[in-house]
């Protein structure tokens, strides 16, 4: 009798009532935990309410309900949450108790993204709007939407900062190839061909034609490897071992023992299409250019491909090779401008033969960089610090005597004299060298500190452990040494645990073996004297680092709630944790939380400002009080 009766109430409301007295907007944020979080807004006019989930009445008002859908981008985390209702008993209901909300309320939902793509979801929110004494019929609002989850591989900053040196990386190495005697010899000869057959504008259409080129070549390495192995080329040991042994391959063919070239059809067929004339003709000048010059120009552009594709940036292989195809354009559209110049240049020569020499030295010593982030990664003890500095010595101390002329390689001419063109470098080069000597005995060498294996990372008075005693009484021993001789941990819950018993703020150092803005902060900014004493005093320090490849015990690996990998070594555990709880896998990542994991200041990556770094150091030391 009661359910008829309400029956009725709800048809003569409607009949009364057209609009929906109750309005919803909805809208998904990124928490600053591991989760994003739903808000679904019900918007209620004056004199009316809705229900909440958990009303249950017998034969009366239908309470609120959510359906989300489920989808394997994302994993619900618990239920949907809403705040403290109303609640009224009504006597038309055998006395039961209503519980409902008036004017304005939020329901929240949280979510956990299993993907790196876009999220979709869909929603069916069911709810019945009621008056004082009537309610209208059940409503539905369908709810769909969107979240683009962030790029978890580098802060917007970082990414400015990294484009910007593989550019000017790209830049330098296009001048360098200029003056390498596959192309400078080429110069000339286009140029003056472009004076005599349509200047400029053919000048201006060959430069075009060049920075195409080689951005499409930078453009088919991301699409060919894609973002994701993009971004796990500078980890992934192997992977920098196999580009120690290109940059070694490319050092002894510009050394001499051999030239890189391609197919002769290559080049045969590119000749013909440039006899066609017109764009099309232009269009294949420039790549006979590129196919021609090759053995001069392939071992940079290799060099330049896998730097920029180490850096994790998705179009820094695009960007290094605009750099250099505008350095290597530039010099043909001045000189079609201004033909007179050509007068100007300095005649081929042996010394173009010594440029690539000297190209050859500064590959060989680049090589050791990935030999080093391989033995970093596997933790071999192969090329530690001291080995690393010595064998640079031994480089560049070669290169400085080959500059002047006291070393000779196969049958190149003696050199009776020393140029001024060549005393100039070589003073900077055996500068250099003085510079790095100190380091075999411990000198910090920030010049090159994001090269150089860690300064822990070392043959001589390095301590197989490194023992945490912040407190006299706590003793605490671990495998890893630390940065500068600080007392650290390397696992978050050791870490946490005791922190808990000092009652000091954790600094959480997402780092990584093959990291050089790692290096870079801990030689230049942790090495500053009030960074130095608020890490070693008013803080516990936590290093987790990203690659490191100690393989978990079976027990504890599991499946990534983010990517639904297999979680295996310490780096893939760490990585998924810096992921799921802060939303990047960038480093350096700085994070300050207390004891209990909150967290006391805004995240900061790779600062190599001291002031604002101490700045950020000193927020979390006073969020802790």
């Amino acid at each position: 009798m009661v359910f008829i009766l309400f029956s009725i109430g709800i048809i003569e409301v409607n009949a009364q009532i057209k609009d929906n007295p109750v309005k919803w907007k909805s809208s998904i944020e990124q928490l600053t935990g591991d989760t994003l979080q739903i808000k679904f807004t019900a918007m209620i006019e004056k004199g009316w309410h809705i229900n909440s989930q958990f009303n249950k009445m017998n034969d009366g008002p239908l309470p609120t309900t959510f359906d989300i859908s489920a989808s394997e981008q994302y994993a619900l985390a618990g239920g949907v949450i809403e705040p403290k209702p109303l609640e009224r008993i009504e006597e038309a209901f055998d006395n039961q108790k209503l519980y409902y909300f008036e004017n304005e309320v939020s329901f929240f939902q949280k979510i956990v993204p299993k993907t790196k793509g876009d999220i979709v979801v869909k929603t069916v929110v069911s709810y019945m709007s009621c008056g004082s004494t009537m309610c209208l019929p059940p409503e539905t609002e369908e709810v769909t939407l969107r979240y683009k989850v962030p790029d978890l591989t580098q802060t917007p900053a970082q990414k400015e900062s990294s484009l910007l040196w593989i550019f000017l990386g790209g830049f330098l190495g296009g001048f360098l190839a200029l003056l390498t005697p596959c192309v400078f010899s080429m110069i000339p000869l286009t140029v003056s061909y472009f004076t005599k057959n349509g200047g400029m504008k053919k000048a201006v259409l060959y430069a075009v034609s060049i920075v195409i080129i080689y951005v499409a070549l930078g453009l088919s390495v991301t699409l060919t490897l894609g973002p994701d192995a993009l971004n796990a080329l500078a980890s992934n040991g192997i992977v920098n071992f196999i580009f120690f042994l290109i940059f070694v391959v490319f050092a002894i063919s510009f050394l001499g023992a051999f030239e890189i070239t391609l197919p002769n059809s290559w080049l045969n067929k590119s000749d013909k299409m440039s006899d066609k004339g017109g764009l099309i003709g232009i269009f294949f000048m420039a790549f006979t250019l590129a196919l021609v010059s090759f053995s001069c120009t392939g071992p940079i552009i290799g060099s330049l491909l896998v730097q920029a594709a180490v850096s994790g940036n998705v179009i820094g292989p695009a960007v290094g090779m605009f750099g250099f195809a505008l350095a290597l354009s530039i010099p043909f559209l001045l000189l079609a401008a201004f033909p007179s110049m050509l007068k100007k240049l300095p005649r081929s020569g042996s010394w173009l033969g010594r440029v690539k020499v000297v190209l050859g030295f500064l590959e060989l010593a680049l090589a050791l960089k990935f030999l080093s982030t391989f033995d970093l990664v596997y933790q071999l003890g192969l090329l530690q610090r001291e080995l690393f500095i010595a064998i640079w010595i031994v480089i560049f101390l070669l290169l400085g005597f080959y500059v002047i002329g006291k070393l000779k390689i196969d049958d190149e001419e003696s050199i009776s004299k020393v140029a001024i063109s060549a005393l100039i470098p070589s003073i900077f080069i055996f500068s250099f060298v003085v510079y790095l000597i100190p380091g075999l005995w411990g000198a910090p060498l920030k010049l090159v500190s994001g090269f150089l294996p860690p300064s822990f990372y070392k043959e001589w008075n390095q301590e197989k452990t490194s023992t945490v005693s912040h407190d006299p009484q706590k003793t605490v021993k671990h495998a890893q040494s630390c940065p500068l001789n600080l007392n650290c941990f390397h696992d978050y819950d050791e870490g946490v645990a005791y922190a808990k018993t000092v009652g000091k703020p954790v600094l959480l150092d997402f780092t990584g073996w093959s990291c050089v803005n790692c290096r870079k902060m801990e030689d230049n900014v942790w090495s500053a004297p009030e960074v130095l004493e608020m890490l070693s005093n008013d803080y516990v320090v936590i290093s987790l680092y990203v690659d490191d490849t100690t393989v978990l015990p079976e027990k504890q690996q599991t499946t990534s709630k983010i990517t639904g990998k297999k979680i295996k070594t310490l780096g893939n555990k760490w990585s998924d944790f810096q992921t799921a709880r802060f939303q990047t896998n960038s480093q350096p990542y700085y994070v300050v939380v207390d004891p209990n994991g909150k967290q006391l200041a805004e995240p900061i990556a790779y600062e190599p400002d001291v002031k604002k770094y101490t700045h950020f150091l000193q927020s979390g030391i006073e969020g802790n009080k």
